[in-house]
């Protein structure tokens, strides 16, 4: 049986492929399980400090819900379809965006509906000069439901936003770039290096400092600016005794580069 989602970890990566080539790597419901169990891998496996995830093939980053499988739980009803399908999706994209280790889109091809809500739902992305991106769902005659009536407009801000999520249209990776959905779009044959080299320039830095920023950034950034204050308090409670904080301080007072542990 194909692998739905395969890993190959190289050098504290770990590469994650949606492998649905032939289906524009449709997110179905056994693809999302799969790539929360291989999270939870990853998340416990210290030798692995950051993520990419990718599609297979030129097409399609994930053109988005797998349609034949998401009709057949609204055939069943209002609860079925929100419990096989909205949950799965929002559970999947919250954890990608509260994961403590970096995680990095390298959209490589069509992001839409929920391929483009997993963008917005990442810490960071790339994009090849040949993706392109959509919010669809309106076409359908629904609203987005893995989180993008909620994350696109925070990263693009309210019109921008709405003017998506309501005409449906595609858009090309310089106007995502514009409005925040993606870091940067480079040639399509310098996606993953660029998405690599971005990741690397991360892992210079304690991880505990790294899963620091991530917590304190996904837990405030929804609060008000006191209450995100008291998180950063926090986060910085928990790295003050660590062997870490001290090894920065003393190589930045040493004139040398830090040797950073993770304890």
């Amino acid at each position: 049986m194909t692998e739905l989602v395969t890993m190959h970890v190289d050098r504290e990566i770990a590469l994650l492929t949606f492998n649905r080539p032939n289906q524009l790597n449709a997110l179905n419901y056994a693809l999302i399980d799969r790539l929360m169990a291989l999270l939870d891998e990853i998340e416990l496996e210290k030798s692995i400090r950051a993520v990419i995830l990718t599609g297979a093939g030129d097409r399609a980053f994930s053109a988005g819900a797998d349609i034949p499988e998401f009709s057949e739980s609204v055939k069943q009803g209002p609860s079925e379809a929100l419990r096989h399908f909205v949950r799965r999706g929002q559970a999947m994209t919250a954890r990608l965006e509260a994961f403590p280790k970096p995680v990095i889109a390298a959209v490589n091809g069509l992001a839409y509906g929920g391929g483009c809500e997993i963008t917005e739902a990442v810490h960071l992305a790339v994009a090849s000069e040949q993706a392109s991106f959509a919010k669809p769902e309106i076409r359908l005659g629904m609203s987005p439901t893995f989180g993008g009536t909620q994350r696109l407009p925070r990263l693009a801000g309210r019109k921008r936003g709405l003017e998506l999520l309501l005409n449906g249209d595609s858009f090309s990776p310089a106007h995502a770039l514009q409005i925040g959905l993606v870091n940067a779009v480079v040639p399509h044959d310098r996606l993953l290096p660029a998405a690599r080299e971005l990741a690397y320039r991360i892992l210079r830095h304690s991880p505990l400092a790294v899963t620091s920023v991530i917590t304190a950034v996904t837990r405030g950034i929804n609060l008000s600016i006191g209450e995100g204050l008291e998180i950063e308090c926090e986060q910085f409670a928990r790295m003050a005794p660590t062997h870490d904080l001290g090894e920065g301080l003393d190589a930045w007072m040493a004139r040398r580069a830090p040797v950073f542990t993770g304890r």
